[in-house]
């Protein structure tokens, strides 16, 4: 199927039907050699949406749409080689993509990469270099950039403790939508004394976040003093 001879409003309403209607399109379009379908589709498969999960299927497709440009695809095969999706795990080849795609102005994968410089993980350790693509994302408005900056500048892991910019880092990636960024910079608030801004991102970060950091916060405020611990445990 050619995508061209379609109006925006054909393909708004092929993409608006079932999920396993969508799926069907999007798997036309992508057998016909479009890579933005291609990415899509191979995200439906990895997630099993309107479609059987197949990791190895997701694989071959976001590989035919990076071959075709697609950088959020050649994100996507990074991704499955870090941690193993449709093939073993691999964190040089990881690197290699993300270090790609990242050079290519693709903030996702600037934060990868930095992420796998900072642990050594498939690549030489080198915290420094992390820190620079972490502030490249971070300007482009990668929030998960900012909050891990955040964390580089409290625990001093490229330069001296900076807990100014900590702060600052925090406060921006939770107010940018990044869950650990909303705990971090509840944290730096009950750190100055305001129990109630605290308790209020504590909330948001509950809201974004996933069941696993749910339960990590659950943790770190069962621990936490009064009144913060009983009105934090509330709140999430």
């Amino acid at each position: 199927m050619e995508a061209a001879t379609l109006s925006r409003e054909e393909v708004a309403a092929r993409l608006s039907g079932s999920p396993g209607e969508r799926a069907a399109f999007l798997r036309e379009l992508a057998e016909g050699g479009s890579a933005a379908a291609q990415a899509a589709y191979g995200q439906l498969l990895l997630d099993g949406n309107g479609v059987p999960k197949d990791e190895a299927g997701a694989l071959r497709w976001f590989m035919a749409s990076a071959k075709g440009g697609d950088l959020m695809a050649l994100n996507m095969v990074g991704r499955c080689h870090d941690l193993g999706w449709g093939t073993a795990v691999d964190k040089g080849r990881a690197a290699e993509c993300y270090r790609v795609a990242a050079a290519r102005g693709m903030a996702e994968s600037m934060y990868n990469y930095a992420t796998l410089l900072a642990l050594g993980q498939g690549v030489a350790e080198d915290k420094a270099a992390a820190l620079g693509w972490l502030e490249k994302a971070a300007a482009l408005g990668f929030a998960k950039a900012a909050n891990f900056i955040g964390s580089f500048a409290e625990d001093g892991w490229a330069g001296p403790v900076d807990m100014a910019r900590a702060r600052d880092c925090y406060e921006r990636a939770a107010v940018g939508g990044d869950f650990r960024g909303c705990f971090n910079h509840a944290r730096m608030l009950a750190a100055g004394g305001d129990v109630d801004g605290a308790v209020r991102w504590i909330g948001r970060a509950a809201e974004l976040g996933h069941d696993r950091f749910r339960e990590q916060m659950r943790g770190w405020l069962a621990r936490a003093p009064e009144p913060l611990r009983s009105r934090g445990l509330a709140a999430c």
